[in-house]
């Protein structure tokens, strides 16, 4: 039997915000914002896997600075490894809400489509039969029914669960445990962070691509 291919699907809003939360605690996490995500990912392989892409759920920022701080993260990771990193965007749109505090309308950007956009993925690479084994990198219960969908579908597949950093959801918890599974956390793994960040600049032919000074 060939090696197991392998796909990792990342929440990429979960993903970057416990990052965020894990700075706030330790300011050394914050080397991990400018990562190399395959390589993160591939030290989690065993000698029977293949890693056979890591796919990125995301939107782009409405704020102009914050934008281009994704973008050059994205960029670079898709300059490194054209064929194993994709990018799949949703978008944000204004949501306007009332401060419980001040009880004044307020505007604040809200995410959509990433959780529509992971789920589909996931249920279309096993009908398709595109990986063996899928690993969602999330914290975000909603996602338990894809799960749940694949678990008794697709009896061929098997299926994972990474906390992001900082992130955590007793419901899916208790889903893997069910299952006799159990949640690899992320930020109980700050050596594989650490032996993946990318250089100051990516380079390659006529592009390349520089951490944002605000991530130094």
């Amino acid at each position: 039997m060939g090696q197991r291919r392998v796909t990792f699907y990342i929440d990429g809003f979960n993903f970057y915000y416990g990052l965020r939360r894990m700075m706030n605690i330790d300011k050394n996490w914050r080397r991990f914002y400018w990562i190399d995500i395959v390589r993160l990912f591939e030290q989690f392989l065993g000698p029977d896997q293949l890693l056979n892409k890591v796919v990125y759920f995301t939107a782009s920022p409405l704020d102009p600075e914050k934008n281009s701080r994704q973008s050059a993260f994205l960029n670079a990771n898709t300059l490194l490894h054209p064929d194993k990193f994709e990018v799949v965007r949703g978008k944000y749109i204004k949501k306007t809400i009332q401060c419980p505090n001040c009880n004044t309308a307020i505007s604040r950007p809200e995410e959509k489509k990433t959780d529509v956009n992971l789920s589909v993925r996931m249920m279309g690479d096993c009908f398709n039969d595109l990986t063996d084994i899928l690993v969602l990198v999330s914290a975000d219960s909603d996602l338990i029914p894809p799960l749940d969908f694949i678990l008794h579908n697709f009896k061929n597949k098997k299926f994972k669960v990474y906390f992001p950093p900082s992130n955590n959801s007793f419901d899916i918890n208790n889903y893997m445990k069910a299952h006799k599974s159990s949640v690899v956390r992320l930020d109980a793994n700050a050596t594989k962070f650490k032996n993946s960040i990318m250089p100051d600049t990516v380079a390659a032919g006529n592009k390349n691509y520089t951490i944002p000074d605000k991530w130094k």
